[in-house]
């Protein structure tokens, strides 16, 4: 791969700029839509009184975007043809390119637009990670029921991994789900439940059999919200408010075992399955953000410098690479899934991406922020948001401390290509 994007890829981004500035932005600016955007965006998006939710009618705006994208034929991009994607066998450099420029575009950048406003995870390309699984893991049934309904926008559903008392090993997981007349009847509690306000499942991760700490015995459930059983007893206020953060209680909830996803006991994997293409497009918004703030600083400034490139091409790198090993897998030179294949070769160049695009991002933000000076406190400005959304990326799909365990992994051998190399050392040491 050369540094500069394809010709075709270039012409997408060209036919994305223009869509927005034909159908989104004059969707954005009308009916005083603005006001969710603008300084009065925290209080206009959010329902104070409804435990600090989303108000219907910002939810209702982004649905309409969402509809004219797909209309457009945009919205569907990254899924398989099936279900009306394009599937194209460079989906991860694509997707960072979009990534990249929906965030760090001047007029809807920062990840603060009705074009793309990752406080809500709400793009016009979509990224569809519970599509992915449902594909990949699902039974037909599952595939047949959820999948159509999901694109329709009727079947939406959360993701129970984390809980109140652990931290980012999910192994330690205290919900169990204990065989019970032909089924399971799960006990357990789930923090940050994403989407719970508005869901019509609960995808709910507990322990079915195996000691604490083994990553075998844990599996997936699908969880009707009206099941008894279920509570939700909080909503998590955050730094960025509205919250659709959810804590989750389940008291004895049996569900057939029909709503298992994927094999028993092997739900983890379910879980790592697509983080490594979710963190590059994380890096590549964060990335994005950052030329955003660092653009308008210089602006404010009325200097220009250029920075930054190196990691944004480091981004673009690692995605074309991940669109190489996922096309070997579908080849008969590797036979193992694609999402093991980049674990074991492309890890840590993923974890270095996000890292560093993360913590670059909050630094631009907070630097623009200066620059600004009270202007850039203000909520006139959006640099405050752009911290305040993106600070949650080094935590959320594994924080900044598990990113450096995995580059610390592959660089000492205990991880990756090196594992083999290190071992065989360790043998040779032995015998002598």
């Amino acid at each position: 791969m050369n540094f500069d994007l394809p010709p075709d890829l270039k012409s997408h981004l060209q036919s994305i700029d223009a869509f927005i500035h034909s159908t989104i932005l004059p969707l954005q600016h009308s009916n005083d839509n603005d006001r969710f955007f603008d300084h009065r965006r925290e209080y206009s998006r959010t329902d104070w009184e409804q435990n600090g939710n989303p108000r219907p009618e910002w939810e209702e705006l982004l649905k309409q975007a969402r509809h004219r994208a797909d209309e457009a034929g945009f919205y569907r991009f990254a899924l398989p043809k099936q279900y009306g994607g394009q599937e194209h066998p460079e989906t991860n450099l694509w997707m960072s390119a979009i990534r990249f420029q929906l965030s760090s575009h001047p007029i809807y950048g920062g990840g603060l637009g009705l074009a793309n406003d990752l406080q809500n995870e709400h793009s016009i390309i979509g990224n569809f990670p519970d599509v992915l699984m449902i594909h990949h893991f699902g039974s037909g049934e599952q595939r047949q029921t959820f999948i159509p309904a999901r694109l329709r926008g009727e079947f939406r559903t959360t993701f129970g991994l984390t809980e109140p008392d652990h931290g980012s090993d999910a192994t330690f997981m205290s919900t169990v789900a204990r065989r019970e007349r032909d089924g399971f009847e799960i006990t357990g509690v789930k923090k940050w439940q994403t989407g719970a306000h508005h869901c019509t499942h609960f995808l709910v991760f507990a322990r079915t059999s195996g000691a604490s700490g083994s990553a075998k015995g844990i599996t997936a459930f699908f969880i009707p919200r009206d099941t008894p059983g279920i509570r939700i007893a909080s909503y998590e206020w955050t730094l960025n408010m509205p919250t659709d953060h959810a804590t989750v209680e389940l008291d004895r909830v049996w569900v057939p075992e029909t709503a298992i996803l994927g094999k028993i006991d092997q739900g983890l994997a379910i879980a790592q399955t697509f983080v490594h293409e979710n963190r590059i497009r994380q890096a590549a918004s964060s990335c994005g953000a950052a030329k955003f703030c660092l653009d308008r600083s210089i602006e404010r400034a009325r200097s220009r410098k250029i920075w930054g490139e190196m990691l944004r091409l480091l981004i673009l790198k690692t995605s074309w690479e991940m669109d190489r090993v996922v096309a070997a897998c579908k080849s008969s030179e590797v036979q193992q899934p694609p999402w093991v294949a980049i674990e074991r070769q492309l890890s840590d160049q993923v974890a270095m991406c996000n890292f560093w695009a993360n913590r670059l991002c909050c630094q631009a933000a907070d630097r623009a922020i200066q620059i600004h000076g009270g202007d850039g406190y203000s909520r006139h400005y959006p640099f405050e948001h752009i911290y305040r959304h993106f600070r949650r990326y080094r935590i959320t799909e594994g924080a900044e401390e598990i990113q450096m365990r995995k580059i610390a992994a592959y660089i000492f051998g205990f991880a990756g290509p090196k594992k083999t190399e290190m071992e065989a050392i360790e043998k040779t040491k032995a015998k002598i």
